[in-house]
């Protein structure tokens, strides 16, 4: 908020910087002043008016730069949490044991697909997906997709930012 403030007071004296300057240039052709001002006094007031521009050229420059570097934050971060969740469903799948085409359908089924548009996918039967989908819910210890996906989102979330420790199939 205080940085807010910050830049809106900066543009205000830039506008009054450059209304300054205009109106400079405009008296010179229409008489808008009665009476003209002491060079002194005219000296000083172009001065502030210059490093008032001069500091909303610099204000913005930096403004530019962090949201440059805002946005490259962000998009590193989603680059992040994209590779994590796939490297978290690979952990995962091999945790659980699961088959090459088991893998695939509960990539699928973790994507939001249907049976159907699985096994369309996969070029299978609608039961040899149905078969698979158990197999891994089976393997994973849940009962359903909506379980399926939230050990994932669970994992994801957690404060740490680190992965869960994986489980040796011996102790699970």
């Amino acid at each position: 908020m205080t940085r807010l403030w910050a830049i809106l007071a900066i543009l205000v004296v830039q506008v009054l910087s450059a209304f300054f300057f205009i109106a400079d240039i405009l008296s010179s052709y229409v008489s808008l002043w009665s009476g003209p001002l002491a060079w002194e006094y005219r000296e000083l007031l172009e001065i502030g008016a210059a490093l008032g521009l001069f500091l909303g050229v610099v204000l913005g420059a930096w403004s530019l730069w962090w949201a440059h570097r805002s946005r490259h934050r962000a998009e590193e971060r989603l680059r992040r949490a994209s590779g994590a969740f796939m490297d978290l469903l690979r952990e995962r799948f091999a945790e659980w044991g699961l088959t090459p085409a088991e893998a695939d359908v509960a990539l699928f089924a973790i994507k939001g697909m249907s049976t159907a548009e699985i096994a369309a996918l996969r070029q299978t039967s609608e039961g040899t997906v149905k078969a698979q989908t158990n197999a891994i819910y089976r393997k994973a210890g849940v009962t359903g997709r909506p379980q399926l996906l939230s050990l994932f989102i669970d994992d994801l979330m957690r404060d740490d930012g680190a992965l869960r420790p994986r489980q040796d199939q011996s102790a699970a």
